[in-house]
């Protein structure tokens, strides 16, 4: 059987709809997957053809190659049926790309940002550097500061930049609440979603406008490809679009092919990641040489209660804070690491260690976070992407990473 539209819609539990999302009988054929389609020029049957076709804007109608076609198409439609309330997805060919063809379709000369302070540092950059070229001013705030939060509108803001957790520090804000206030100021509120995905939080149906992912984490999956997506309603999705073809973004359908094989197990990996990146946290509050672990997953720490009311997932990325030490220390820490590999990015199979240093990304929020009255908690962090290994062999590696660090 051909699995439909409507074998996986809305009424579907989310686990099934990742598996069939996408997947419309038009695209596929007799097939599982999608072909992958390599085509810049789409040809037409007579010149009628080309005018009835050169009408309309929308996945599914060929036109020409920058335009896709069934294999990203399939990729578009399976992104906006995981997320309840959009019209739409784009797709971009990064994650940072996403996010500047988010921002470029909201703001003009003479408008205000707000970004979230903890937000990923490209995103912070785009606020500074991007689009002051541009004459917008960006302003940044603390997200659980609501008051302060709502204090910095004003008639020419025009949109808010949300991130939950945040960046390295992991903090978790009243997301709903953020967004209320966003639209109740007549501002346009995005939400970078890559942390949690929208099968761990789904972001329209909290009131945010757009979401947009990373793809290049979790939905690929396998540290191999490169791309972002942006999801929203059907005025904002058709905005979208329309400044995406605008810039000529584009993604390969190779590209878009790993993507969709990503996607199916993107509920697996999640659910193995989140189960071991807990397992850990706890394991790393109990040891004497960590101060602090930032993991909004963990009971009892920073913003928990808030990932419980809110958060349906998680994922295996979180930071914690050595107790004391120097940044010569928490070096060795990484380097004594044999199954985690050292480099950016995360959400693939194999789990990444980073060491972290938030303080020359922020503007308005301190680092590191409070931690009661302990006056041990120093700067020295660390982020851990944990991936598909066996927990307990994780948790070795970073008991014996630990007693290198404890060598000074």
């Amino acid at each position: 059987m051909i699995l439909s539209e409507s074998t996986h819609g809305k009424h579907t539990r989310t686990a099934t709809r990742v598996v069939g999302a996408g997947r419309r009988k038009e695209w596929t054929g007799p097939v599982v997957n999608p072909p992958v389609w390599r085509a810049s020029t789409h040809l037409y049957e007579d010149t009628a053809a080309l005018a009835r076709n050169g009408q309309y804007n929308e996945d599914g109608r060929f036109f020409y190659g920058r335009r896709g076609s069934p294999t990203q198409w399939a990729l578009c439609d399976a992104l906006t049926q995981l997320e309840p309330g959009a019209a739409g997805t784009v797709i971009y060919p990064s994650g940072v790309a996403a996010i500047a063809g988010v921002l470029l379709t909201l703001v003009k000369p003479g408008d205000v940002l707000l970004i979230s302070d903890n937000a990923y540092d490209p995103s912070r950059t785009m606020g500074t550097g991007l689009l002051t070229d541009f004459g917008v001013e960006t302003r940044f705030f603390d997200p659980r500061d609501i008051e302060g939060y709502a204090a910095l509108f004003c008639e020419r803001t025009r949109a808010v930049l949300l991130e939950a957790p945040g960046s390295l520090s992991m903090e978790m804000c009243d997301l709903p609440e953020l967004a209320r206030i966003a639209r109740a100021k007549g501002a346009v509120s995005v939400l970078d979603n890559t942390w949690a995905s929208p099968l761990g939080f789904a972001a329209l149906e909290h009131g945010i406008d757009i979401s947009l992912m990373a793809l290049t984490k979790h939905v690929g999956g396998h540290s191999d490809l490169m791309m972002g997506s942006a999801s929203a309603g059907p005025e904002l999705y058709a905005a979208l679009r329309k400044r995406a073809q605008q810039l000529g973004n584009v993604v390969s359908p190779d590209d878009a092919a790993l993507a969709l094989r990503g996607l199916r197990t993107l509920a697996l990996r999640l659910r193995q990641e989140s189960e071991s990146a807990l397992k850990i946290a706890r394991f790393l509050a109990e040891r004497p040489e960590v101060a602090q672990v930032l993991c909004p997953m963990l009971p009892g720490a920073p913003g928990h209660e808030l990932w419980s009311r809110d958060f349906t997932g998680g994922c295996g990325l979180f930071s914690f804070i050595f107790r004391g030490g120097s940044a010569a220390d928490r070096d060795r820490f990484v380097d004594a690491l044999s199954l985690f590999g050292i480099g950016f990015s995360w959400g693939g199979y194999e789990s990444l260690a980073l060491p972290i240093q938030p303080k020359g990304a922020r503007s308005v929020m301190p680092w590191p976070p409070a931690s009661g009255n302990d006056p041990a908690v120093d700067r020295h962090g660390v982020r851990l992407a944990i991936g598909l290994e066996d927990p307990e062999d994780l948790i070795a590696d970073i008991a014996q990473a630990l007693e290198a660090w404890k060598r000074a």
